[in-house]
């Protein structure tokens, strides 16, 4: 599979999150930052609830249930209790529609 539309552009307010069911394993989160689109698995590594409902602020999303935050570029958790990286995925734009490609994660190294 390759990009796939995940929702509009106007489903997504800077500063929001929405879950989308695109099939496969997981659902992904897509998230609307001051810096973009990013998209990343919809459940948190340590408690297994949708990180669509946790808090963002810049580049990281926070998991409501224990606090973890994530950073949304790379996946990587940045806080306690977390400690197992969640997939990220590449997103497109275009015109109005986002378009994520859930069967190519990004492999990032880095954290």
């Amino acid at each position: 599979m390759s990009f796939v539309r995940a929702c509009s552009v106007a489903e997504v307010p800077v500063g929001s999150a929405i879950g989308i069911d695109l099939g496969g394993d997981a659902d992904i989160a897509v998230v609307n930052t001051e810096d973009g689109f990013f998209a990343i698995r919809d459940v948190c590594s340590h408690g297994e609830v949708p990180l669509s409902d946790g808090d963002i602020d810049g580049c990281t999303l926070e998991c409501y249930m224990h606090g973890s935050r994530f950073d949304l570029r790379t996946g990587f958790p940045l806080e306690l209790p977390a400690t197992t990286r969640v997939p990220v995925y590449p997103v497109r734009v275009d015109g109005d529609h986002v378009f994520v490609d859930p069967d190519n994660p990004i492999d990032s190294q880095e954290q």
